[in-house]
């Protein structure tokens, strides 16, 4: 600083000089000027960047736990993580999850070129915030939460003017909200939720900003504060673009503004948990991009609101106020896009609409502490997806199931009670059996961890993963049990956040007491044991800054990240000792180096012998020339990086098709010299098979043959081409046998847990010929007539790909059920082998024709010791084992 100080005076001391030239001689007073003028600008640049290094500095001299890189050079934009430059002005600091403690001092105003810091989620960064926060004027995003910062925010943020994310959630501010904040006119995200705010929300007047000022606003989130007062009506007008209102969890008193009803982009409304009261504004009703609609909690009075125009809904709880007594509303019977209706402890009385029941998407019915009577009907069309209707403390005499409803229905308290099925599960208290949600470890059998690492679903190993809290403030759905709406969540986890695929684990999820869904999220590392610093600081940001953009069922969420452990790190010190032991391991090294190029020698040898098994046949037909006859296989086929390089096009990212449950699924091109022979390679792999594995015999039966077109001068088709050599096709029966066949050689069934979930989608029992699949399936298949047993066949393989063992049909069963379908046609089903079944059904339409699979290499013998060997098509051996890489 001091060297920069001298210079600036000593160019303000000839600045002086070049006037008394320009006095005496014009000319050369003209020249002096420019030459000054220029060493001044390139010496005042080089002054701030020495005061951006010198703040960055004093910052990492008051916390503890920096990055290890900040200690080994003092240029901040050569080497330091977390730091951002651009011709090197720090533009950028970015700490997430770092552990970092200590304090935000003022030196932080010295980064004046700064557009990003986040800082989020270093719970021992403490004390309170520097007004010199307010110089950082080209700063873009502010991110703090979860942090452990106290005292008041400062009022010199509203000197941000180009700020537009300010996350301050998760702390310990008090004081009340500053109006400063309304002059920041292009803010869209602020975020103050969790801390210990008082006071009213300010909002303008002729000498003072307010945040009724921020249009550009998409999210107020507010909640879980202690704020009071009343809710401004000026805080809200026609001009505004807000989707959350989050005010939950306070101390509001007063009545609801009407002014609310003007701001129609609102997607999720909570003012529950405050003392509100009086009628709830009818202009409400003019929210028609609603989605949660809250106001539990409260003292709201007079008639239960009109939400009829709101005919995007899922989400209504009214609980808990003192309405005016009234039957069940219109509504009830006409939002059908409503997947929950709260409203307990209220004065609804008189009979039960059986249209709400009906709702395609209803889930839950909570209703207890009412005065409803008569007689309960829950009709004839239940929806589905209904899983709980509570209905405790209320009038209801008598009971019409209807249909048949076995899920939750609870009574206590209701005078049918007393009659004959007072000894029902509906008049009992029921125990909620069924487990939170957890993704499942099913694959990694009984393998455990040290205390401080967790088992990865993707790779069964122990791991260090990234941990945290997900919190999702306003979901459009309450039920739990649904397992595909967690799978969702983990898939776009994993694919918004660059993961390997399977790489995330959530585990019990549930409604906490401020009705937020709650869940442990766990990330892990692609390889190894660790995540890099790097990636965390991604990954933090991602989630703090909202990159990361959960299902739209999910809603608006927060996240609070644990400590990460990283590897322990070692000073920069040199002792003697590692002096001599790096002296001695050079001369070690130097043996080493001759110990591995003869390893090379050796090992360039066993490639070339690898390669030669890696070729997928012995010969092409027993004679060794391409006959007609069956290929014989040696081994499982794998490609050089050359092959793939040319079959993707050089990995170009429009062959993607989407993800399976191993990573991505790419389509590629063949050549046709190479069609033929990996065609029945794949076509020996897929027969021999369990046919019901993901990506094998799945599709061979119902997958639509257009996905997999091969670059062949006839244009054959996947389907058509297994055809082509032997002269036989694959109708519906002829797979069914193969399965029988496959089903009979004792392959395992793998899960498939990610290839079938779009097929439980889609699936619809009431389509009696395909079963909703359609579009999906085969067209030889789809056209071919009424398909055997093609529902039995669709349930077996579904339950074949459950996620619990338990849940899954043994060997015995899956050929018990294949035999049956096929016998109901008076199909002969008795075999010997494992392939025989097929190979009849494959003879009877050519005559003398063999069997394409007929020429087995010899089996192996299978024994403990040979568990190295790759299980290939039921049983052959090959000699090297080959791994995946």
């Amino acid at each position: 600083m001091a060297p920069c100080s001298l210079l600036l005076f000593l160019l303000s001391f000839s600045a002086h000089i070049a006037f008394l030239c320009a006095v005496t001689d014009p000319h050369d007073g003209d020249h002096f000027i420019f030459y000054s003028s220029f060493l001044y600008l390139v010496l005042l640049s080089l002054c701030f960047q020495s005061f951006a290094a010198a703040a960055l500095q004093s910052l990492k001299d008051s916390w503890q736990n920096t990055p290890p890189s900040w200690g080994k050079s003092d240029d901040p934009c050569q080497a330091w993580e977390g730091v951002t430059c651009n011709s090197s002005r720090v533009t950028a600091l970015g700490l997430s999850t770092m552990g970092l403690k200590g304090k935000l001092s003022g030196d932080i105003g010295g980064l004046t070129e700064l557009r990003s810091l986040d800082l989020s989620f270093n719970r021992d960064l403490t004390g309170s915030l520097s007004p010199r926060l307010g110089d950082l004027e080209k700063l873009n995003i502010l991110i703090l939460a979860g942090c452990g910062f106290t005292g008041n925010i400062p009022d010199q943020l509203g000197n941000l003017s180009e700020l537009s994310f300010l996350a301050l959630n998760s702390n310990n501010f008090t004081g009340r909200i500053p109006p400063s904040l309304g002059k920041l006119s292009k803010l869209y995200w602020l975020d103050l939720a969790d801390n210990q705010l008082v006071g009213t929300i300010p909002v303008s007047t002729p000498n003072s900003p307010g945040l009724d000022l921020l249009l550009k606003a998409k999210h107020f989130h507010f909640n879980k504060n202690k704020l009071s007062g009343t809710i401004p009506p000026t805080l809200f007008s026609s001009e505004m673009v807000l989707i959350h209102v989050l005010f939950d969890g306070n101390q509001f008193t007063g009545s609801i503004p009407s002014t609310l009803g003007l701001v129609q982009t609102l997607e999720v409304l909570r003012l529950d948990r405050n003392a509100l009261s009086g009628d709830v504004p009818s202009n409400l009703n003019n929210l028609t991009n609603i989605n949660e609609l809250n106001l539990a909690h409260n003292n709201l009075t007079g008639p239960l609101p009109d939400l009829a125009s709101m005919n995007t809904i899922n989400y209504v709880d009214l609980s808990n106020n003192s309405f005016d007594p009234t039957e069940a509303p219109v509504w009830f019977s006409t939002l059908s896009s409503l997947t929950t209706l709260v409203i307990e402890h209220g004065s609804l009385q008189g009979p039960i609409p059986e249209k709400l029941f009906s709702f395609p998407q209803i889930q839950q019915v909570k209703l207890r502490n009412n005065a409803f009577n008569g007689t309960l009907n829950l009709g004839d069309s239940i929806g589905t997806q209904l899983q709980l209707v509570d209905l405790q403390n209320n009038q209801i005499s008598s009971i019409t199931l209807g249909s048949g409803y076995t899920n939750t229905l609870i009574l206590i308290g209701n005078p049918v009670c007393t009659t004959a099925i007072s000894n029902t599960n509906f008049c009992e208290i029921q125990q909620q059996n069924t487990k939170p949600y957890s993704t499942s470890l099913a694959n990694c059998g009984s393998k455990s961890c040290p205390i401080d690492q967790k088992l990865s679903p993707q790779s069964c190993e122990c791991a260090y993963p990234y941990e945290g809290t997900l919190y999702f403030r306003g979901p459009m759905f309450r039920e739990l049990s649904n397992v595909n709406t967690f799978h969702s969540l983990e898939m776009s986890l994993w694919v918004k956040l660059g993961l390997t695929p399977g790489s995330v684990f959530l585990e019990n999820p549930f409604f906490n007491v401020d009705d937020y869904l709650q869940m442990q999220l766990a990330l892990f590392p692609s390889g190894g044991e660790y995540f890099n610093r790097s990636e965390v600081l991604r990954i933090g940001f991602d989630l703090s800054n909202q990159t990361y953009k959960p299902p739209p069922e999910f809603g608006p969420y927060y996240f609070i990240a644990s400590p990460y452990t990283f590897p322990a790190s070692h000073g920069t010190s040199v002792s003697t000792g590692v002096i001599i032991a790096v002296a001695t391991g050079a001369g070690v090294l130097v043996l080493g180096l001759l110990g591995v190029g003869i390893y090379a020698i050796r090992q360039k040898k066993r490639a070339e012998k690898a390669i030669g098994l890696s070729k997928p046949f012995a010969s092409w037909a027993p004679s060794g020339k391409d006959s007609g006859g069956a290929p014989q296989l040696k081994g499982a086929r794998w490609f050089s990086y050359d092959e793939l390089k040319k079959c993707t096009n050089n990995f170009s990212e429009s062959n993607e098709l989407g993800y399976g449950g191993y990573g991505k699924v790419k389509n590629i091109q063949i050549l046709p010299e190479e069609f033929h022979e990996l065609l029945f390679a794949t076509a020996r792999i897929t027969f021999m098979s369990c046919p019901l594995q993901e990506n094998k015999c799945w599709f061979m039966n119902l997958w639509p043959t257009e996905h997999f077109e091969k670059a062949y001068p006839v244009s054959l088709t996947y389907a058509e081409g297994v055809t082509w050599r032997s002269g036989i096709h694959l109708d519906w029966k002829r797979r069914l046998r193969i399965a029988l066949g496959s089903a009979r050689a004792k392959q395992p069934i793998e899960k498939g847990k990610y290839v079938v979930r779009e097929v439980r989608t889609i699936m619809d029992k009431k389509d009696d010929e395909h079963y909703g699949l359609t579009e999906l399936m085969d067209r030889s298949i789809r056209s071919s007539g009424n398909l055997l047993g093609f529902g039995k066949y669709l349930e077996l393989a579904l339950q074949c790909v459950e996620d619990s063992a338990a849940d899954r049909p043994t060997m015995s069963e899956v050929v018990k059920a294949i035999e049956t379908i096929l016998q109901n046609d008076g199909m002969n089903t008795n075999s010997t082998t494992s392939a025989s079944s097929s190979a009849t059904d494959f003879g009877a339409s050519k005559g003398s024709l063999r069997h394409p699979y007929a020429d087995a290499l010899p089996k192996k013998d299978v024994n403990a010791n040979e568990s190295d060997a790759f299980d290939y098509s039921g049983g052959y051996t090959i000699s090297a084992r080959v791994e995946p890489k």
